[in-house]
């Protein structure tokens, strides 16, 4: 049977053009807007679902806009590149031109069950001489079986939508085609008709190959390292005597190798050959060794053969042109950035929080393997692959981040860097994007609360149980060293491997409605699930045991009698006389302003009034949320909310505004706060030394000038026709020193000093 990857040729569709490669796009960033061409594996009894296929890989592809496409279409289809529970999509797929049937049609490959991952993901395959673990019939509706084949086991996911549904499960061998995803831990076959299920048939003749144990398939790639002897296990899955009659070595560096390959394999047995390595130069010596034999369908059997040369290193790559980094996206959460390849086999990208004033100092070392998030000097790294985009976890507002692109070659153990002037560039995140969105709000009127309440609801509702794939995954998720991630407990700031998937129950988290569910008027409500129990700008990962349960629904506020518990920074004890929960400092402004914007926005729904709890007291919220402002990790996480749901949390946006709510009673309240002290309380500079461009805002207003002053008293810069949300002053010229910038706004000016590093 049939089980070359280089079977599935480049398709051939005529007319068509490709941009990028399914395996290209595979290894870009997630949330890049990609364009693919290929042949559509299934048709309608999948769902709104399409997996798509060309000569190098497959892909999923989702969206309702799909539901005209046929098993057999090419098409060339543009969308968003998401992970779903683990597996690769275009989610969703926003365009598509189909170009009719395609001429050639995927053949389905043929693996082992231990040869079913990441690099089959979203491709047509084939399992052959297993049987179902299950009897009697399949169930209704989406249910998952297993197959086993003597030694594995392998999930099948049976779509209720498909003529399988309901029918009974064959017994013996039996062979099975099918999509191959992914959910969560596990990948699955995705059978799409009866059909895909038959009795198994052994073949005559049925060639397979292994290599230290580990099955190589046909078009496969081999390291060969520094080895100067390699068994190659030769397998014969058929009844009849399987001749292999000969290997051929052909490719730049044939010469160092040598391989006789002249035997006769019994039915359903094995024998051993040996290839031999004696490495001629330098670098990567590549070769191809083509394996003859009377199989029907895998004659020649093609191993692409890779050795490392008598200096233990791959060849030496070239690095990217040093200005060639380009960057597509921005936004306060997310940067993506993309450089001309070189021709490297892999390139490692490493990035820090700074400006060009410090640039990246160190290097990657030949022969060592590096991981998202190892350390290389003053840097980490954010990526490591074939792939030419730049997409760095954890992105937060109002930051310059410098980039390094260091191209190498070769396996691990293996790698040979370039380790001279990579690939830079330096890129700066914005801030708050607030633009007109309170256009028509005014604090000063008696209806500025119910003004404000109908601005921000209704939204966009995201379930609760999709915080995984839309918070955490997404945003939540940070880089630390060895591959690994973590997420932190926001009210003890506990730092938890994160491993993907992510389970709940096996790490203990979960998802912490600061404006606690309890005290919600529409108490439960998560059976059918509100929109105020799924909300993300309240929701956030905390330690189940040790922060979400002492926590409860006790009221935030200072401790000043007894602790009782205590968790890293998050602690219970006594306010007075009654029990509360402290959370660290860094998250008490960002619990206020969650209760706040909680209390707002569904305040009227209803008829329900979402006032404070008679032992939630609002003023100690009002305290915590001036003294810890907004940081750059919640405006840029803000941000990320607003474009999950639509709305904003106003008390980010503008601090001021929380003084004009009694949250008691949710009622309008005259601000008994100054007019300069709500401006000095609003007023940010950043970054913090400055020294290429000074950001200032103040929070909700419109700056219409400033001035820039020197520890003399001279003006150094000004600009009194504008009008800005936030202000961008370019300082590079100025001298290091102490400096002050006073701002104009509608109310007012405030004044403010810096430094200029």
């Amino acid at each position: 049977m049939k089980k070359s990857l280089l079977s599935l040729v480049m398709l051939a569709l005529g007319h068509q053009t490709f941009a990028q490669t399914i395996a290209q796009v595979r290894n870009l960033g997630i949330g890049q807007t990609v364009t693919v061409t290929g042949v559509v594996t299934n048709g309608s009894e999948l769902g709104p679902i399409r997996y798509l296929q060309d000569g190098t890989a497959g892909i999923a592809c989702y969206g309702s806009n799909l539901n005209t496409v046929q098993k057999g279409d090419s098409i060339t289809a543009t969308g968003v590149l998401f992970e779903f529970s683990g597996l690769l999509e275009l989610s969703p797929t926003n365009t598509f031109t189909n170009h009719g049937q395609a001429v050639i049609q995927p053949s389905p490959l043929v693996i082992p069950i231990p040869n079913a991952g990441e690099n089959l993901e979203g491709q047509l395959i084939r399992l052959d001489n297993v049987n179902f673990v299950q009897t009697g019939n399949f169930a209704s509706g989406n249910s998952t079986v297993q197959v086993f084949d003597g030694s594995n086991t392998f999930d099948v996911r049976i779509n209720g939508t498909t003529n399988i549904d309901g029918t009974a499960i064959p017994t013996g061998p039996i062979s099975i085609i099918g999509l191959l995803g992914q959910f969560n831990a596990n990948y699955q076959l995705i059978p799409r008709s009866t059909q895909d299920i038959f009795t198994y048939v052994a073949p005559a003749r049925e060639i397979n190959i292994k290599i230290d144990g580990n099955d190589v398939l046909t078009g496969d790639t081999y390291v060969v390292g520094t080895a100067s002897t390699t068994t190659i296990t030769i397998e014969n899955y058929g009844v009849q005597n399987l001749t292999v009659s000969g290997a051929t070595l052909s490719g730049a560096n044939a010469a160092d190798f040598s391989c006789n390959a002249n035997v006769i394999v019994g039915g359903t047995s094995s024998q051993n050959i040996t290839l031999n390595f004696t490495p001629g130069g330098t670098g990567s010596r590549l070769a191809t060794l083509a394996i003859a034999n009377d199989d029907d369908d895998e004659n020649p059997y093609i191993i692409n053969l890779y050795g490392i040369g008598i200096n233990n290193l791959a060849t030496e790559p070239v690095n990217p042109e040093s200005n060639s980094i380009n960057f597509s996206v921005t936004t306060p959460y997310k940067i993506v950035g993309e450089f001309t390849p070189t021709g490297a086999e892999k390139y490692l990208v490493l990035w820090k929080e700074g400006d060009a004033s410090t640039p990246i100092q160190g290097y990657p070392l030949d022969g060592t393997t590096y991981k998202r998030g190892d350390v290389i000097g003053n840097a980490k790294v954010a990526y490591v692959g074939p792939g030419t985009s730049i997409t760095p976890r954890h992105v937060v507002a109002n930051t310059s981040y410098v980039f390094a692109v260091f191209a190498f070659n070769g396996p691990d153990g293996f790698q040979n860097y370039d380790q001279t002037i990579p690939a830079t560039a330096q890129w700066e995140t914005p801030g708050s994007q607030i633009g007109t969105y309170y256009n028509g709000i005014n604090s000063g009127s008696s209806t500025f609360l119910s003004d404000l309440s109908a601005l921000i609801n209704p939204h966009t509702s995201i379930t609760y149980y999709n915080y995984l794939t839309t918070m955490m995954n997404q945003y939540e998720v940070r880089d630390t060293t060895n591959g690994q991630s973590y997420v932190e407990c926001v009210y003890s700031g506990e730092r938890k491997v994160f491993n993907d998937p992510f389970s709940w129950t096996a790490v203990g988290y979960s998802r912490e409605h600061t404006y606690s569910h309890s005290w919600m008027p529409t108490f439960p409500c998560d059976s059918p699930e509100k929109p105020e129990y799924n909300d993300q700008h309240n929701l956030w990962p905390t330690n189940l045991q040790q922060a979400n349960t002492p926590r409860s629904n006790l009221p935030l506020m200072d401790i000043d009698g007894n602790v009782v518990f205590t968790y890293l920074g998050g602690r219970v004890g006594y306010s007075g006389n009654q029990l509360v929960y402290e959370p660290r400092p860094e998250q008490k402004g960002n619990a206020a302003r969650s209760i706040f914007y909680m209390a707002t926005c569904y305040n009227g729904q209803s008829g329900n009034t979402w006032e404070l709890p008679a032992n939630q007291s609002q003023e100690s919220l009002k305290t915590w949320h001036f003294a810890d402002a907004p940081d750059n990790y919640e405006i840029a996480r803000h941000e990320y909310v607003a474009t999950l749901q639509g709305n904003r949390n106003p008390f980010i946006d503008s601090a001021y505004f929380a003084c004009h709510i009694n949250f008691s009673n949710m009622s309008y309240l005259f601000c008994d706060m100054g007019l300069t002290e709500k401006l000095d309380q609003n007023f940010s500079v950043f970054p913090v030394p400055a020294s290429q461009t000074l950001y200032a805002q103040v929070n909700g207003l419109e700056i219409t000038g400033y001035e820039i002053y020197d520890i003399q008293g001279r003006q150094v810069s000004s600009n009194n026709q504008i009008k800005v949300p936030v202000l961008a002053v370019p300082i590079s010229e100025f001298k290091p020193g102490v400096y002050f910038i006073s701002v104009t706004t509608p109310y007012g000016q405030t004044k403010r000093e810096f430094v200029i590093e």
